[in-house]
């Protein structure tokens, strides 16, 4: 088991580390501070190398013999993935997710931060400076926004289309798109999704009913899945079966309020491919 004292010690971490290096560049980065990975989509910031540099030195430090994933780390050593099979507990680093809204200047960005050992997701952290939401899990123990318990979510009205919030279809693989193109049906409300993180706290919080992605990156959904799950939600790929950290993972994959939601749009996205078919 881990040391629940490492848990309780990891908000003030993340805190202290987005306060000095990434509220201070909101609206003010320069040229040199943003960079392309992979294309004009994909840009890198300072402030990301920098979060995750620190989260990497005090996170391991909290916890002695611990390791790291994180989106930047990854994109310079992907060897770095094979940590999430093994049996060392792993820290899992979004240092900015939303990095495109936060290099615009705009609010829809956060700091996520996950713990996990054996695949298996244990703790979840995220922390939207604009505005200021805290958000925290622990499995079995429920979530927390700023420090009080998350309100179960309010039944949704039947006569209200479900909220979804998915991967844009003209941004995907050919037989995603398919799939997605299926909750453009009646009683759905899909639209492209923001930072994956807020919009899994969104469920969470009863806000959207459920979102629908169709890349597996486990920075941007651990800690997400774990907020979901924990608020009463469920989770599950298109094949049916739980989402896996490493990969490998049948795309698209939902996280929903409660079952039949989850049902619901899992049976979308399979229709949206045997329709096209």
């Amino acid at each position: 088991m881990i040391d629940a004292q490492v848990g309780a010690a990891v908000p003030e971490v993340i805190r202290r580390i987005v306060a000095e290096e990434v509220v201070p560049r909101r609206r003010r980065l320069a040229e040199h501070d943003v960079l392309h990975k992979t294309g004009p989509n994909d840009p890198v910031t300072i402030a990301d190398r920098e979060v995750e540099r620190r989260l990497t030195e005090e996170l391991t430090a909290l916890l002695p013999g611990s390791l790291v994933v994180g989106e930047e780390g990854v994109h310079e050593d992907p060897g770095r993935y094979a940590a999430l099979e093994g049996e060392d507990p792993v820290w899992i680093v979004d240092p900015v997710d939303g990095t495109r809204q936060f290099v615009r200047g705009e609010a829809g960005f956060c700091t996520i931060v996950a713990l996990a050992r054996a695949g298996r997701v244990l703790g979840a952290w995220l922390y939207a400076p604009v505005p200021d939401l805290f958000a925290e899990a622990w499995r079995g123990a429920g979530v927390r926004l700023n420090g009080a318990p998350l309100p179960a979510p309010t039944p949704r009205p039947w006569n209200e289309p479900l909220r979804v919030a998915c991967s844009d279809p003209d941004h995907v693989a050919p037989d995603q798109r398919r799939a997605l193109l299926g909750l453009w049906t009646e009683g759905v409300a899909p639209r492209p999704g923001g930072a994956a993180g807020l919009e899994y706290l969104r469920v969470a919080r009863g806000e959207l009913d459920a979102i629908a992605f169709s890349w597996e990156f486990p920075w941007d959904h651990a800690a997400g899945l774990l907020l979901v799950t924990e608020a009463g939600g469920v989770q599950r790929t298109v094949a049916g079966k739980p989402f896996r950290l490493a990969g490998g993972n049948a795309l698209p994959f939902t996280a929903a309020r409660d079952e039949a939601t989850a049902r619901r749009i899992l049976d979308l996205l399979a229709a949206g491919r045997t329709d096209a078919a």
